[in-house]
């Protein structure tokens, strides 16, 4: 057979983390929660063509012809700028590496740093798509629990105690997806003296840095780095456009060169016509006022998940409280199984979905929650959603602790 002759870290026995992660409802009455799209109402799409025509008048046939490796140089010099401005990251385009979208910069950071069995921490929960790319160099995980600020850095070092040799920790300390909570500002600066004294790098995923409903971005741990030991990663999906697919990240020294190693052998350059669209966008129109329209529309959004939560849910419930981002997490008494709610109950009768908490646990261990994103409906239908999905999690509640 074929299947004889892959690499084991295709295994088609195992399942991407990715695979099957937004259920499919063909009824009229559907309504998902389940992927974290943004508001689609909300593309700058007429700015947008705008700026692939005056990329092409401006340059001509020499914009459809080889470029750099990593990326249009206005364009990282636009990005070295912005993460300057808003997260106190001191760094140039020099430093930065344009990427398709965020998930391949994660995924060139693991080939750049994962032999088989290394020793990986992520928080847990954590970002699927994380997993995902992970999950290809067969490392070995250690899962850390998340506190309303952040990591639990106690945890962490214990861990670090038991496994010196774990090299690389991820998290998203921004609106995390799947929870929405936000890391510190004082976790942030300890967590990098962690890596310092134990010797591992930081990878940190932050998409969603800009869509703060409350306050401004804070710093990024990249802020605090004093050994280029962590790589910053982001993406112009949830506050551009996803289908411009760039992401970008910054990193330093030699391991911003084993970074660019894995990325020439895997495609050479990016997207450069896209790039200079995006660089003549960012000349023309101004991304914060862009972005603050963007926070302005998913404020309501948030408030009327929330809302909904409190109103519709059974008291046997617990749920996170983010201040921006997309999402939020809903926890269940340990009885329930939210897959199995979702597949008997929730599609076939109340016509939601939403992702199973279990594909955000390495170990797919954890069954009793759910991620919901409020971004790409209506405050109305989020309401209509959210009391059709209530109404089944009663009903579940009731099953495991029926009223004596």
């Amino acid at each position: 057979m074929l299947n004889d002759l892959f690499a084991q870290r295709v295994n088609p026995d195992v399942p991407s983390a990715l695979s099957g992660l937004f259920p499919q409802d063909t009824d009229p009455r559907a309504i998902s929660f389940a992927a974290g799209s943004p508001n689609e109402s909300l593309f700058p799409v007429a700015a947008m063509q705008t700026a692939f025509d005056t990329a092409i008048a401006q340059t001509g046939a020499h914009l459809f012809q080889y470029q750099t490796a990593q990326g249009n140089p206005d364009l990282r010099a636009k990005l070295a700028a912005r993460i300057g401005k808003w997260g106190q990251v001191a760094t140039t385009a020099d430093n930065v590496v344009l990427t398709v979208g965020g998930q391949q910069a994660i995924e060139l950071v693991a080939k750049a740093l994962l032999n088989v069995g290394d020793e990986v921490a992520v928080e847990v929960p954590t970002y699927v798509g994380a997993l995902a790319a992970f999950d290809l160099y067969q490392p070995t995980y250690h899962a850390v629990p998340l506190q309303a600020d952040g990591l639990d850095l106690d945890r962490l070092e214990e861990t670090l105690k038991r496994h010196p040799r774990i090299k690389l920790l991820y998290t998203v300390p921004d609106y995390h997806n799947p929870t929405g909570i936000t890391m510190s500002v004082a976790k942030r600066r300890e967590l990098v003296a962690l890596a310092n004294r134990y010797d591992f790098i930081i990878l940190e995923d932050s998409p969603y840095r800009d869509l703060g409903y409350e306050h401004a971005p804070l710093p990024a741990i990249k802020s605090f780095d004093t050994e280029g030991r962590v790589v910053f990663v982001s993406s112009l999906s949830k506050i551009l456009m996803p289908g411009l697919r760039t992401g970008w990240l910054v990193a330093d020294g030699d391991l911003l060169a084993a970074i660019m190693r894995v990325r020439l052998a895997s495609d050479l350059e990016t997207g450069n016509v896209v790039h200079a669209a995006i660089d003549a966008y960012l000349d023309a129109n101004d991304l914060d006022a862009h972005i603050a329209a963007l926070k302005t529309s998913y404020r309501e959004q948030c408030a009327a998940m929330v809302h909904a939560l409190a109103a519709y849910f059974p008291d046997d419930i617990s749920y996170t409280q983010p201040a921006g981002g997309f999402f939020y997490w809903v926890t269940l008494p340990k009885e329930i199984d939210a897959a199995a709610l979702l597949e008997n109950t929730v599609i076939p009768q109340a016509h939601v979905s939403y992702v199973p908490g279990t594909n955000f646990y390495p170990d797919r261990d954890v069954h009793n929650s759910l991620r919901l994103c409020f971004t790409g409906l209506t405050p109305a239908v989020i309401d209509a959603g959210m009391h059709r999905l209530g109404d089944a999690v009663k009903g579940a509640v009731r099953g495991v602790k029926p009223v004596v």
